[in-house]
């Protein structure tokens, strides 16, 4: 039964990256990494799920999408066309009876006087109850219904993502929209003071042209002068 309660180390961060990294790049998936790291460091795969997605992963995003890339490539390599069911590379350890056993030490007493017959429970009568039986079953049950979590929890992570890719490309619509009202209305300016200038400029050619003509005579000095008009 794995039981932590010590914090994470920069080292074990390192080693759950590393880890999630290769089996994503080498077409596996991010549980069967959970599960290789949770046997090395003596946690649940539930724990080491929580801890690549709440703190982890942040910080090796682009390194995630390097792998995946990694991954499609090699499939191509390989000739695969479409996407094959993907391989675990690891494969937890199964405890074996005698370990089972070692874990778990009780007296006969703890065993239902019809089980002793059983070949197989009397080689462990003297060291399982059936009630630590039931805790390590429990515990598988809950190591199940943890990883049924995260994946409903990667569902709903998938959700908001897509939610949110979807409200960004409406966002950058309405600002290429926006962008381009402004040049329209920029235009819209630019006619309008050219209007307004030409305007402007007709109306003093017509000025000038009402404005009567200045008449001037010749005195006996042979001096120009202005007329009354």
């Amino acid at each position: 039964m794995k039981i932590r309660q010590d914090a994470w180390t920069e080292e074990n961060d390192l080693l759950l990256a590393e880890t999630v990294l290769k089996h994503v790049r080498e077409g596996s998936t991010q549980l069967n990494a959970f599960e290789e790291v949770g046997d090395h460091l003596n946690r649940t795969s539930a724990a080491c799920g929580f801890r690549w997605n709440a703190v982890v992963r942040h910080d090796y995003e682009k390194a995630l999408q390097l792998a995946k890339k990694q991954r499609k490539q090699r499939q191509r390599v390989l000739g695969q066309s479409q996407p094959v069911k993907k391989t675990l590379l690891y494969t937890p350890p199964t405890p074996s009876l005698e370990e089972f056993a070692e874990a778990m030490p009780i007296t006969m007493e703890d065993i239902p006087v019809q089980s002793k017959r059983n070949p197989v429970i009397n080689t462990i009568a003297t060291k399982v109850s059936m009630d630590q039986v039931i805790s390590f079953l429990q515990t598988l049950k809950h190591g199940n219904t943890s990883t049924t979590a995260l994946q409903s929890e990667n569902e709903r992570l998938k959700i908001e993502k897509n939610e949110i890719l979807h409200k960004n490309e409406e966002l950058k619509k309405k600002i290429s929209q926006l962008e381009q009202s402004s040049e329209n209305i920029q235009e819209d300016y630019e006619t309008l003071m050219k209007i307004m200038n030409r305007a402007r400029k007709l109306v003093l050619f017509d000025e000038e042209e009402d404005r009567p003509a200045t008449k001037f005579k010749m005195d006996r000095n042979g001096n120009l002068e202005k007329l009354a008009e």
